[in-house]
């Protein structure tokens, strides 16, 4: 029978909830366990699809195309397997769901309430992951304790535990233990109060997770399991570290999977982690530096590209490159030019995005790129730019654009396609998940995957105008990755260039740590080369 961990958090948010939970889920998983993961958002919109990702960060996409929070996405790289739209939860989704049922009148006329109807429903999604190739699921609640928002999740955890018993369920706390500089020392009570808040509920926490900048004093954690009503070896500081890749491998030192496993009743052998050490140390010892300018315009939230900067990442780690990356707002581009952010950059970025702002900069961007022969990698938006930019310059439509900046636009070289229907406030026209894609040989799309077909995740409305691929290729770009019916244009490249392509899809949500995906491996590849090539001239 498969066994639930329950992962909350106090004090403060943004505490690295979903990181933990993920590490934690990564020790299991190397100790032989099948483990799924679970991620409760207590908000009410249904998803966040249609969130700011200014409020809420980048939008993490699955392969069976639901829009979820960004924490999946440390699930999905850290455990190394692909999530669903059942591994994420939102407050609207429960709601929804049960205004649902009461419509259709399977309440039999009862009061349906918080306790015991929606705490009910909270549980049923849990338990749907506890399927008979399921070991343990963890369930990561989002949001702080003490939120208004969040008590129906806590009170179905404790149901849990009342239901499954003490033998089957583990709940771990996550705190922040501040430091204060005027006083000289750690403050503890903030994390009391967290756990006295969270015992009022009625749930008393197996282990701490104590969030700390450096160090976590002896006498701290004898006071804080003292008032937590814990085993001093339950509190587990956990500093903050600048490779979040790091943090399964502290876990892992300071016993937490042990502590787990012991209280759950498993007998299993210590984690095998050789090659996540290997990588970590990897990455600790860069041979190379190369600058990456990513040119957006959410450019003062990095969480908003969370899974491009991973994505970089894990392909500099693999070529031993100390990465630096520039962010550059296109709005910045349309005022001042591209050269004084792009003349010393050794490759450039444009990731996905909506709406028309900064677009223009976004093209001038990529013109920079495609005539100083900078490698270039365009990310869903990226390339539409592209492709605008192309028809504006080299075929010489200098009113091309897309339908969804110019509706009147007199080439639409990239528009709705017939049956997509116009904008709605809701996402429903979008193409979202996996898609296939047909590679064409030779290209350097097949270069870079070493493969004919290839599947990729999407989040877009807009499409490349098919009317016009004849007149792309006569002119020099190529069209080098279409779905398999022919009519989607999934990726275009240049081929005089070192490095120039760009994709309809989102390639960053399928890196791994440990398998970067072979467009950011191949674009910083390329990166370095130019660099090499660039400081040469300047010798």
């Amino acid at each position: 029978m498969p066994r639930y961990i329950f992962v909350t958090g106090g004090v403060v948010s943004s505490l690295g909830k979903g990181i933990a939970t993920a590490s934690i889920g990564l020790l299991l998983k190397r100790r032989g366990l099948r483990v799924s993961l679970l991620k409760f958002d207590p908000y009410l919109n249904v998803d966040p699809g249609t969130m700011n990702p200014y409020q809420h960060g980048e939008v993490f996409v699955t392969e069976d195309g639901a829009e979820t929070d960004l924490d999946l996405g440390h699930y999905e790289r850290f455990l190394d397997e692909n999530m669903t739209r059942f591994n994420n939860v939102t407050a609207g989704q429960v709601y929804f769901s049960l205004i649902q049922k009461e419509r259709e009148g399977r309440f039999l006329g009862k009061t349906v309430q918080v306790v015991p109807h929606l705490t009910e429903e909270i549980k049923s999604r849990i338990r749907l992951l506890a399927k008979p190739d399921v070991d343990v699921v963890i369930s990561e609640i989002g949001g702080t304790v003490g939120d208004i928002e969040s008590l129906p999740f806590l009170e179905a955890i404790r149901q849990m535990r009342l239901e499954e018993g003490p033998q089957k369920t583990f709940f771990i706390h996550i705190t922040l233990v501040p430091f204060i500089p005027s006083a000289g020392e750690v403050k503890t009570k903030p994390t009391q109060h967290s756990v006295m808040k969270l015992r009022e509920i009625g749930i008393q926490p197996d282990l701490l997770l104590c969030r700390v900048e450096s160090e976590l004093p002896r006498e701290a954690q004898d006071k804080i399991a003292l008032f937590a009503n814990l085993p001093r070896g339950h509190v587990i500081e956990e500093p903050d570290v600048a490779n979040i890749y790091k943090v399964p491998l502290i876990l892992k030192d300071r016993r937490v999977d042990q502590i787990i496993v012991e209280s759950l009743g498993w007998d299993l052998p210590e984690p095998s982690l050789e090659d996540w050490i290997e990588w970590v140390e990897r990455c600790r010892s860069p041979k190379h530096t190369v600058t990456i300018a990513l040119a957006g315009k959410y450019v003062h939230l990095k969480d908003a590209y969370k899974s491009v900067f991973e994505a970089l990442d894990h392909a500099a780690c693999a070529l031993q490159a100390d990465l630096q990356v520039r962010l550059v707002n296109t709005e910045w581009v349309e005022k001042e030019g591209p050269e004084p952010y792009f003349a010393d950059v050794d490759g450039i970025l444009i990731p996905g995005g909506f709406g028309h702002r900064g677009v223009e900069g976004k093209i001038q961007t990529v013109r920079y790129a495609r005539e100083q022969k900078v490698p270039y990698l365009g990310l869903c938006l990226g390339m539409q730019v592209a492709c605008i930019e192309f028809a504006r310059h080299v075929i010489g439509w200098p009113q091309a654009n897309s339908k969804e900046f110019d509706p009147d636009t007199p080439y639409p070289v990239i528009t709705l396609l017939p049956g997509q229907g116009e904008d709605t406030p809701y996402g429903g026209t979008l193409r979202l998940g996996g898609y296939p894609a047909i590679l064409a040989r030779p290209s350097r799309a097949y270069e870079v995957y070493g493969q004919e077909q290839i599947v990729e995740r999407h989040r877009h409305r807009y499409e490349f105008n098919p009317k016009y691929r004849a007149l792309f290729e006569q002119h020099g770009m190529r069209l080098s990755g279409i779905s398999p019916d022919g009519t989607l244009v999934e990726i275009v490249e240049i081929p005089d260039h070192p490095f120039f392509i760009a994709v309809q899809f989102h390639p960053e949500f399928k890196s791994r740590p440990l398998r970067p995906h072979p467009l950011f491996y191949h674009f910083l590849k390329a990166a370095l080369a130019y660099r090499k090539a660039r400081l040469s001239s300047h010798a």
